[in-house]
């Protein structure tokens, strides 16, 4: 799994932010390696140099072979807590998604067939 970090001009401390993006990538997001093929990160911050509350970004995609990309976006008041919730919806939505993929390629069991009526038993 490919990661791949981009980054808006505002946004400062751009090693501290990558080394800690890709742990978290890896700690929550590495049992799904052999599934998605890169997984891109991109953060920013929505008001620039003015100050705000909730105003850092990150949108989370992941790329999973032959489907389309999927994201997901959280406002935080900083960005490693940006990116620790950004991984956490990645994380359902890869989990969710898996698991219909997962739904959709098991074979129903066969009808049961019907009990064989038993002497005694009356037909109701």
């Amino acid at each position: 799994m490919q990661i791949q970090i981009n980054t808006g001009e505002s946004v400062n401390g751009r090693e501290a932010l990558y080394s800690h993006a890709e742990n978290v990538v890896k700690d929550v997001l590495g049992r799904f390696a052999d599934h998605v093929t890169r997984i891109e990160i991109h953060m920013s911050d929505v008001n620039g140099q003015k100050a705000g509350d909730k105003d850092k970004r990150v949108l989370m995609e992941a790329r999973i072979a032959g489907r389309q990309p999927l994201a997901v976006t959280e406002l935080a008041g900083s960005l490693h807590q940006a990116i620790d919730g950004a991984a956490q919806k990645l994380r359902r939505t890869l989990d969710t998604t898996f698991g219909k993929m997962a739904d959709k390629r098991r074979v129903p069991a066969p009808p049961l067939p019907a009990d064989p009526a038993l002497p005694g038993d009356d037909p109701v």
